[in-house]
């Protein structure tokens, strides 16, 4: 009896756990009983065989000030992963997004085993900031899997093979979405305007943004009593997002994550936080705007490292800004009021830039293969291994 192989997948947020389980799902359809995980990860990569020996919670960090106060709990968590990958001794081991903790975590490994092959499954947005962490990545690991066909030529200029797998936002399901019986089943009439407030998924994101946007659907509601507001609560931050919400001075449907995509097609217009919701909400149809917030210490170490024009993929891969975007001293309730009520008065506004989102997904990747499956594939390629 052939020895299965052993593959290390390493998570440290809920994204990157959601990918991780994906992966892991993809080898076994291919391997089956030939293939067996350790490494860290959350709930899903759990379900799939991934036996994480910490609680991945910990490691969701936001901003350099944060950074900061969690050094040593990371540095702590780094050597746990590293001593893991020491005992296990993988075949491969895949590392998935979170730049901070994984490329931590690939030299540790790197230094210990250096024959181990080590795969990046997401790479650093460095068309966004820090372009020299490319070269960094490229010194670290072998692959790199990533997520949009605009990731590669960066990674490729210093020497990093590159697999363009897609991102499996882009293959979200939303079949199963009933938005008629989403306001149905809240009250709200079918001409009714809705607004879907999506906070974000990190607790400091849901610190620092959910005042702003109660200042600006306060002001929304002011000019249009009508207006219907729905307020979605990742299951992260479920609890922060239901307490702040109970004491905001009008009503609010409070949403779950398994309501999401029908909250999304029902909605008017969605005020989101910068994130992967903003190609969810594109592949919905609905028109947004876009807002974002860092600690003010933390922005003003970054500032000088952003270099990209935008922070909205679909608007990057379009070279243009179809849905507004508000970051920082213009992320105020008073901007984006007055971007939401735009789109909530001008119908043809609103179906000018659902046209423009939807055609810069096509620019993004859609339609192609399932991601997992092609990233099962890399991996196994890297190994030289061949499914059953």
């Amino acid at each position: 009896m052939s020895v299965p192989l052993t593959v290390m997948l390493v998570a440290a947020e809920a994204s990157g756990d959601a990918l991780g389980a994906g992966l892991a799902a993809a080898l076994k359809r291919r391997l089956g009983d030939g293939v067996r995980f350790v490494g860290v990860g959350g709930a899903r990569m759990t379900a799939e065989g991934v036996a994480s020996p910490f609680d991945i919670a910990e490691l969701s960090i936001l901003g350099w000030i944060e950074g900061l106060k969690a050094y040593g709990r990371v540095k702590r968590r780094v050597a746990e992963t590293a001593a893991l990958a020491a005992r296990e001794r993988p075949d491969v081991v895949v590392l998935i997004d979170s730049w901070g903790f994984t490329i931590r975590v690939a030299k540790a490994i790197r230094a210990a085993a250096p024959q181990t092959p080590l795969v990046k499954y997401v790479g650093p947005q460095v068309w966004a900031s820090r372009p020299g962490r490319a070269k960094t990545l490229a010194a670290a690991v072998d692959h790199l899997l990533a997520l949009y066909a605009f990731d590669a030529p960066w990674f490729e200029r210093e020497g990093l093979k590159t697999t363009v797998v897609g991102s499996q936002a882009l293959h979200v399901d939303m079949s199963a979405a009933d938005p008629e019986g989403f306001r149905r089943a809240r009250g709200i009439p079918e001409d009714a305007p809705l607004l879907l407030v999506l906070p974000g998924s990190r607790p400091a994101e849901i610190r620092l943004m959910t005042t702003v946007y109660e200042g600006a659907v306060t002001r929304l509601l002011a000019e249009t009593p009508s207006l219907a507001v729905a307020v979605v609560a990742a299951s992260t931050v479920a609890d922060d997002v239901s307490t702040r919400i109970a004491a905001w001075p009008f009503r609010v449907h409070l949403v779950s994550e398994a309501d999401k995509y029908s909250a999304m097609k029902a909605a008017t217009v969605a005020l989101a936080t910068s994130g992967t919701v903003s190609t969810e909400l594109a592949l919905a149809g609905t028109p947004m705007v876009i807002g974002y917030r860092f600690g003010s210490v933390s922005y003003a170490i970054m500032k000088p490292f952003f270099t990209g024009k935008y922070a909205t993929l679909f608007n990057h891969a379009a070279g243009a800004e179809i849905a507004r975007e508000l970051i920082q001293a213009a992320a105020t309730p008073e901007k984006m009021a007055a971007e939401v009520g735009r789109l909530l008065a001008d119908p043809a506004a609103r179906a000018a830039q659902t046209a423009q989102q939807t055609a810069a997904l096509d620019l993004m990747g859609r339609g192609g293969g399932n991601p997992s499956d092609v990233a099962a594939d890399a991996v196994l390629g890297l190994m030289g291994a061949r499914p059953r």
